[in-house]
Formats: structure tokens, sequence, C-alpha cells
């Protein structure tokens, strides 16, 4: 949905931009930043055509509760001063519906909000009780059935039916180090692989050990002081090794656009790249271009964990999750066809 200009009161102020400068030198991932940039636009319109006010710090608990109220139900069938706020919010290109948001969305609104108030080291009207019983009403109010991010997880079949669709040309060596590197390395997100530039690999172990080391300088868990290194070993460092000597590649960024004369570009590839290279292996594989999308290689890495009886710690530290309840639920799946209990009435 193309967004319309937004009006005065829906930008940042001069101090909100430089309270986001501050983050980004601090090393708040860019993903993080542009959300929270987001959201606080989206804040900023429903606050003013809900009460005709611009955001104020620290935000009144009345407003925190409105805000809860005005996005707990769906209001496609019930007019009123909600609906009205919706309506203009989805004329701005804010809002894609009257439907309520899902509680994913919600939260990350309200996180956002309170980021801001954190970074002016001041209290959030969502830390108060009151807000807060609040708020587990309207989360359970438009809960939702867990729908998963990609169809299904690109386990280590449905990984190897990819990379036999790759060729000897440099296209085909650069998708198959792409897909073998975001699986092997942690279940990679797309960002994370398009941000790597040649300089994060250090290969000094490849020639005796078979050993690949990636530099991660920005995911979503972990910050630029913080870059973790991962391993890189088997059929997804050859790969890796395989592509940067075809490509000759000595600086700059690691994936980059193949020309149609079979030449590496000198640019980055763009950081949805992998959602294309997917859909395009997908077809040449004769399955839906929607069979999977680039998080079922992250979902397909901890599956696979689970199969092969990894232990989930071990499949953490290379999938950086903060949450071991989040990557829990993959071995959950995998692990509940082998309770006992689902076999109590025998063969």
């Amino acid at each position: 949905m193309p967004l319309i200009p937004l009006p005065s009161y829906a930008q940042l102020s001069d101090a909100d931009d430089q309270a986001l400068a501050a983050l980004y030198r601090k090393g708040t991932p860019a993903n993080t930043l542009r959300a929270w940039e987001r959201d606080l636009a989206y804040i900023a319109a429903w606050k003013m055509a809900a009460v005709g006010r611009p955001l104020s710090w620290p935000e009144d608990q009345e407003i925190a509760l409105k805000f809860l109220l005005h996005h707990a139900e769906d209001l496609t069938d019930k007019p009123g001063a909600a609906r009205d706020v919706a309506d203009e919010l989805i004329a701005l290109g804010l809002r894609r519906a009257l439907t309520a948001p899902a509680p994913s969305t919600l939260d990350r609104r309200i996180a956002s909000w309170q980021a801001f108030h954190r970074m002016r080291n001041l209290p959030s009207p969502f830390s108060a009780p009151l807000v807060q019983q609040a708020r587990q009403k309207a989360r359970r109010a438009i809960a939702r059935p867990h729908k998963p991010k990609s169809p299904r997880p690109v386990t280590r079949e449905v990984l190897r039916t990819l990379l036999a669709t790759c060729d000897d040309s440099l296209r085909g060596i650069r998708d198959r180090s792409m897909l073998t590197l975001a699986f092997a390395s942690g279940g990679r997100r797309r960002s994370e692989v398009t941000a790597l530039n040649v300089e994060d690999i250090r290969r000094d172990d490849f020639a005796e050990k078979g050993l690949v080391w990636l530099r991660l300088l920005e995911t979503k868990t972990t910050r630029k002081d913080d870059a973790p290194r991962l391993p890189l070993k088997g059929p997804a460092a050859r790969a890796l090794v395989h592509w940067m000597e075809c490509a000759q590649l000595t600086t700059g960024p690691l994936f980059r656009p193949v020309s149609t004369s079979d030449r590496p570009l000198p640019r980055r590839l763009a950081p949805d790249a992998l959602r294309v290279i997917l859909r395009h292996r997908l077809k040449l594989a004769g399955l839906p271009e929607d069979y999977v999308t680039p998080h079922g290689l992250r979902a397909g890495f901890l599956t696979q964990a689970a199969l092969d009886g990894a232990p989930l710690a071990a499949a953490m530290k290379l999938s950086l999750h903060r949450s071991a309840i989040q990557a829990q639920r993959y071995y959950a799946d995998v692990e509940i066809t082998e309770n006992p209990a689902t076999d109590l009435l025998g063969e």
C-alpha cells in the first residue's frame, strides 16, 4: 500500500530525530531504528486523530489506555470514535484495515513507545498496573492462532532439492553459497546474509580444517560492539570459498548481483534478494513459489537440529535466539510425535 505524504503531526520532531541518531551511534541495528521510526509516526498520527494533541513526554496513562482500547477489537462493524480514528489512519496509509492488529504488531508499537521514554529517562505509562492489566486483556482479546512466517521449514531434504537446481554458472555458484550459508550458520535472516562483506570472512582454518569463520556485525539480537563469530564448515564452507574464488572477491560486499554475461557486479545485493533467489530456485525445482520463504531457512535449521538430536542450547549458539521458549517451539513440533503419550492405544 503506497503511503500518502504524512501531515506534520505524524512526522518525527527534531528532538525525535536527534534521539534516533543517538540510538544509531550506540549501535542499534538499522532495521530496529526503521521500525521505531515507523511506529512512532503511527502513534503520533493516532494521538492527533484521537485527542487532537501531539505526543508528550512522559505520556499520560489515560492516553495509553485509550490506545489499547482502540486496538483491542475489530472495528469493521463498530461505528464510533475509535472507528473514525482508524479510518483516518487508513487514509494516511498507516493502517491496513479495520480489523484488530496482530498481538505482535501491538506489542511492537508499545515497545517502540516505551523505548523513546527510556531514552529520555522517563517513566512509561505502560508500566502502570492498570495499564498493564488492560494490555493483558487486549492481548487475549485479539489473540490469533500462531501462524509461522514460512509455510514449512527448509530442512536438509528441501535444501538439497533447491541446491540441485544450482548449476556451475556464477549465478548458480552464488545462489548455492547463499542458501547453504544462510542455513548452516544458524538460519540467518536475509538482511544478515546480504549485509556480509568479504572482510567479515576468515579463511585461516579452511585449508587445514575446512573451517570458515563469519563475523556478523549487525543482527536483530546483537550489537556492533559484540559482533558474534560463527563457524561454517562442510559443504557450506566449500561453497562459500568457491564463490569467493570464482568471483575473485578481495574486498567489499560478499554477495553481489551477477550480470547477464555472468560477471559479478561491484554493488551489494538488495536486502530482499534472498527471497527472490529462493523463489527462482523453487520454480526451477518444480515447487510452488510460496512453498517456503526465507524465514524457512531459519526455521529449517532449528527443525533439522531437533531431528538430528542436537541439544537446544547448542543450536541456539548458532541461531542467536535470545528466547529459549521461542526456539523450543521448533523442537516441540518435532519431539511431540515421539512422546510415548501419543501411542497409548498401541498399534
